[in-house]
């Protein structure tokens, strides 16, 4: 495991605004961990090995390691509360995981082969309609990201979900709801004068 996904916390037994309070005065992030067959557990983290980490998508998508006073603990990040104008972590929510079982979280987009597109190179414009998505898998599938492949996307075309090519052992929580959640993920549309121009270019030549 990364050193860069792996945290020393403590366990804590003052809870409540007041303690969260006194905490991040002293440069550390509250936190609980929950799920699995255990209680949730109260624990605190060094805010600026938090902040540093957090800056990485793959803080959100990893599986990260707590070592909570010496018992190790594997786990996703479930949800972070930051301060709404300062660069501060203010609550972290972990969830523990299991080899076994599958999980369900969510992972960033990455589009691909953009610049070399046909129809941006006559102007068109890729929209990304949609940057992360959910999925399904057992903790050992997992992935980093997911690439969304633009290189033959058409103008006026999209790519939907059902498009994508997931890793082995990865599904969509969207499309295990029905064809009707097929969302689009990204199109290109080209912009009002760049498709008159197209236009009249295509009526001179014939």
């Amino acid at each position: 495991m990364s050193a860069l996904y792996t945290f020393d916390a403590k366990l804590r037994t003052d809870t409540g605004k007041g303690a969260s309070r006194r905490l991040r005065h002293a440069n550390l992030v509250p936190a609980i961990i929950y799920g699995g067959d255990k209680e949730p557990q109260s624990v605190t983290l060094e805010h600026r090995h938090i902040l540093k980490a957090q800056e990485n998508e793959g803080f959100y998508s990893h599986i990260l390691t707590l070592d909570v006073e010496g018992d190790k603990v594997e786990c996703i990040v479930k949800d972070m509360q930051r301060h709404p104008y300062k660069p501060v972590v203010m609550h972290l929510d972990f969830q523990r995981i299991d080899a076994s079982h599958k999980l369900t979280t969510n992972v960033p987009l990455h589009f691909v082969n953009e610049s070399t597109n046909a129809a941006v190179k006559r102007g068109g414009v890729v929209n990304h309609l949609v940057n992360s998505i959910d999925i399904t898998c057992l903790p050992a599938h997992l992935p980093e990201f997911i690439e969304v492949n633009l290189a033959d996307l058409e103008e006026g075309h999209s790519v939907h979900l059902s498009d994508l090519k997931l890793p082995k052992g990865v599904s969509s929580v969207d499309l295990s709801k029905g064809e009707d959640h097929d969302l689009a993920v990204a199109n290109i549309q080209m912009p009002r004068g760049a498709a008159a121009d197209s236009a009249e270019a295509e009526d001179a030549a014939e």
